[in-house]
């Protein structure tokens, strides 16, 4: 190697907040870079030249999808990854995919560059204009409420310990993104020395142990969760053996294999009915007798026994009412939801503890405790229930030149996927028509809502596990917040072939569902053109996916669907390219009230 390409003799810190991320199981970076980078662009081509062990570097040319990708990642893995932006402008760009992270309670590592300290001659200080333009009082006070912690890293000697602390406090419960920001001249400082990773013995039996010190000591003290308090258990198993009507209601429980198994177990040996309300996860598979649905209104009107599972919001109060008397628990890592300003259901018992834990723990106590007589009236109950939801039949074939409606989308997408593809689902979507069976393959939007997630999601996914078919079902207001051309880049530069499904009914339907349900009389419902409702002329949606290489068709009727669908697939199985189908919808104002009331 030649003087003028030498690696440099001495470390820098950005060299090993890299090294330290990949100890730390971290496998990506996506990035978004600015000035603030220059560290850590050099870190990473001297990672090349020693052999260095990092996490592979992402350019996402937008910071949203970046954050988003790495939510996917995490939903795929159960690792958290690193995103870094661009100072005070990226980390405004990554608010809204941080507000749906800390929502949906995932850990991201997010770091940001932060504008240079001085204007001196150190390694690092202000070389550009926009350096001074860009510094806050607080940069991270943007970002605080999104996030579980934020620090600055200070001295080159904290970069381990900072790290570690980000990594424990994102991973334990609950989790969420933690915020870390990197001023150029602490990145460009010489690395503190660390200790040399052990060398790889000859003998199987001492590699496996070294492997399990090694990952025991690149493991920082993440918190174990909580176990339920024994006394609350033993009162909820009594609760729960003598109601005549319980109900559980579940958001977020299914994010991992294991929780769908125990829920199932409990919900046979309890004859306990299970509502997932708009559900993040597929918590039961949809054949199984104890899931009556997704909208809890007939079952909660009769229960006398409410437990919510990792669930934020199990009802709307003004518009599901409960059985007088009844008792209501409340289970989660953060049963409380302290993080949530004001959220006022009642709450007769609560146990903060790891959800599955107390499922498995709750099915043994009541195992064999509840009257045949008693079992049985609630399996009737549940069948009834589940007969009014999942019983309906058939839809009727469309009419020649009729365009789709979302529930014969969902009927044709629910014929084309096989039972391992991954659906995520950024949209009101009709779940009661799906036949879902395998758990980890339903991924909806986050409580905060941010528009936007769906795309970056199901590119997450798919790039943690390429041998898995990944469907994002977005809406066209969505589709555009979802940043499409930087999310079909990724697409292509990664060579990630998802389909997308979009459901064009050229309007803000939330917009309309809320208006109609304020004002369902009022001089908004008659409006043809609603203000600030409607998404027209329509952009060809399609045809955005072109540009980096994929497949885009418009499907204008409903009876053309099944065969676009056909054709996408092959796309994506066959020729390994990303597809879209923009498929026209209609949807009424009927179909808007009714929604609005669940």
């Amino acid at each position: 190697m030649s003087a003028s390409h030498a690696v440099p003799a001495g470390r820098i810190v950005a060299e090993r907040l890299l090294e330290r991320l990949a100890e730390l199981g971290v496998d990506c970076l996506f990035g978004n870079a600015g000035t603030d980078f220059a560290p850590v662009i050099e870190a990473y081509a001297r990672a090349r030249s020693r052999g260095a062990r990092v996490p592979e570097p992402i350019a996402v040319p937008h910071e949203n999808l970046a954050v988003s990708m790495a939510h996917g990642y995490y939903h795929a893995t159960g690792r958290p990854q690193a995103v870094m932006v661009h100072v005070n402008v990226g980390t405004a760009n990554a608010l809204c995919a941080l507000f749906n992270a800390r929502r949906d309670n995932i850990p991201v590592l997010v770091f940001a560059g932060r504008t240079p300290l001085s204007d001196g001659e150190a390694a690092g200080s202000r070389s550009v204009f926009i350096h001074w333009g860009q510094e806050m009082f607080d940069q991270a006070g943007m970002v605080r409420e999104a996030v579980k912690w934020d620090y600055e890293l200070r001295m080159a000697s904290q970069v381990d310990a900072v790290l570690d602390r980000a990594y424990a406090i994102a991973m334990s419960e609950p989790r969420a993104p933690v915020y870390v920001t990197l001023p150029r001249e602490v990145l460009a400082l010489p690395a503190p020395e660390t200790q040399p990773a052990p060398q790889r013995p000859s003998s199987p039996a001492q590699d496996t142990r070294v492997a399990s010190l090694r990952s025991r000591s690149s493991s920082p003290g993440v918190a174990a969760a909580a176990a339920p308090d024994r006394t609350a258990l033993a009162r909820l198993a009594e609760w729960l053996a003598t109601a005549d009507c319980p109900l559980a209601i579940t958001a977020s429980h299914g994010r991992r294999a294991e929780e769908v198994e125990r829920l199932a177990a409990l919900c046979t040996a309890a004859a306990l009915p299970l509502v997932a309300y708009r559900p993040r996860y597929m918590a039961l598979p949809s054949a199984h007798p104890m899931l009556i649905g997704y909208e809890p209104a007939a079952a909660l009107a009769e229960a006398d026994l409410v437990i919510a599972l990792d669930c934020d919001v199990p009802w709307i109060p003004r518009l599901h009412p409960r059985q007088p008397g009844a008792r209501f628990v409340q289970i989660g890592p953060d049963p409380l939801f302290a993080s949530y300003p004001l959220r006022s259901f009642p709450c007769d018992l609560a146990i903060a503890a790891d959800t599955s834990t107390v499922v498995a723990e709750l099915t043994a106590a009541v195992q064999g405790q509840i009257e045949p007589q008693r079992l049985a009236r609630r399996q009737a109950r549940a069948a009834a229930w589940r007969q009014s939801v999942f019983g309906a039949g058939e839809l009727p074939a469309p009419a020649a030149d009729a365009v789709s409606s979302v529930p014969w989308v969902a009927r044709c997408l629910n014929r084309a996927k096989r039972d391992d593809d991954i659906l995520v689902i950024e949209s009101v979507f009709p779940l009661q028509l799906l036949e879902l069976a395998t758990p980890g393959t339903l991924f909806g939007t986050s409580p905060a809502g941010g528009l936007g997630w769906g795309l970056g999601e199901s590119i997450g996914l798919k790039l943690a596990d390429r041998s898995r078919r990944v469907i994002a079902v977005v809406g066209d207001g969505t589709y555009m917040f979802g940043n499409p051309t930087p999310a079909h880049y990724m697409c292509a530069a990664l060579q990630l072939p998802v389909l997308t499904v979009i459901l064009n009914n050229g309007m803000w339907g939330a917009v309309r569902r809320a208006t109609l349900g304020m004002y369902p009389d009022g001089a908004a419902a008659a409006d043809a053109q609603p203000a600030l409702t409607m998404l027209e002329p329509a952009p060809r949606y399609e045809r955005v996916v072109e540009a980096s290489g994929g497949y885009g068709e418009c499907v204008e009727r409903a009876a053309d669907l099944p065969a676009a669908l056909e054709r996408a697939f092959h796309v994506v199985e066959i020729e390994r390219r990303q597809a879209v189908l923009n498929v026209l919808c209609h949807y009424s104002d009927e179909a808007a009230r009714r929604d609005a009331l669940r």
